[in-house]
């Protein structure tokens, strides 16, 4: 317990998923946490407050560039620093390329890598003033390697990847006292396979003809050499090390969480 003790985080996406197990990880292990999403995410608060954590929630669209100074300068007045960003609110989109429309492939861009990029772009000098900062920013499988269906989607998440690593690289040559690493989950049960339009997705295990969601239980049989899917808290594991300063030299990393996948 407390192993990030008296640090202030701020998790973008944090009301369901993913975000929301980063959120609880890191208020149980002793940060302050405030949790953002264009959902509302005052349970996940409720539930961090009742196990006697602190927490804040707060309504942000990541693609608003205002937003993000407002989310910031809050998270400061509230707090009294920034310690901790995890970028993770994220969308996912498929389709064959062909038929993918352009204004699904910007929106997709927007909230997953210009919402990626303000939060960094803002939280940078928060953490400089801190003097103690670590940015975690959640991209995926999807990220390293190539998908049929998902084009739009590996695009974004590929860009988060090297966005990391150029942001770690900037900020140790600056000599910020500040490391920025990717997280890349596998299949991981949250929400947002339910939000996957599998339009012409047929290409995705578990995808029945006619359905309007994707089992990620079937796709792990597929893919993971275990068979089993993975948990939103396996993630929020890997970000609770990240966040921690058992992780101090670690910059400009990509941390796998993918059940095997990648080395199969």
């Amino acid at each position: 317990m407390g192993q990030v003790e008296g640090k202030v985080a701020i998790v973008t996406g944090g009301a369901s998923g993913i975000g929301k197990a980063c959120a609880l990880t890191l208020a149980r292990e002793g940060a302050a946490v405030m949790v953002t999403d264009i959902q509302d995410g005052q349970a996940v608060v409720d539930e961090i407050v009742a196990a006697g954590g602190k927490a804040h929630f707060r309504i942000q669209d990541v693609r608003d560039e205002q937003t993000w100074i407002d989310v910031v300068k809050e998270c400061e007045d509230r707090y009294g620093k920034l310690n901790v960003l995890v970028a993770n609110a994220g969308i996912g989109i498929g389709g064959p390329v062909t038929e993918f429309s352009l204004a699904d492939w910007k929106r997709q861009i927007e909230i997953n890598l210009d919402g990626v990029f303000l939060g960094t772009k803002h939280g940078i000098p928060a953490m400089r003033r801190a003097k103690s900062g670590s940015i975690i920013m959640i991209s995926s499988l999807a990220g390293m390697q190539g998908a049929v269906g998902l084009s739009g989607y590996c695009a974004t998440k590929g860009g988060v990847r090297l966005f990391a690593k150029a942001v770690a690289v900037e900020c140790a040559r600056l000599g910020d006292p500040i490391r920025v690493n990717s997280v890349h989950p596998g299949v991981i049960d949250t929400p947002i396979w339910t939000k996957i339009d599998p339009a012409g997705g047929e290409f995705l295990a578990g995808n029945a003809p006619g359905g309007n969601s994707i089992d990620p239980n079937a796709i792990a049989a597929v893919m993971v050499p275990g068979g089993q899917v993975g948990y939103p808290v396996d993630i929020a594991n890997g970000v609770l090390f990240l966040a921690s300063d058992a992780s101090r030299y670690m910059t400009g990393a990509e941390m796998v969480i993918d059940g095997g996948i990648l080395a199969g």
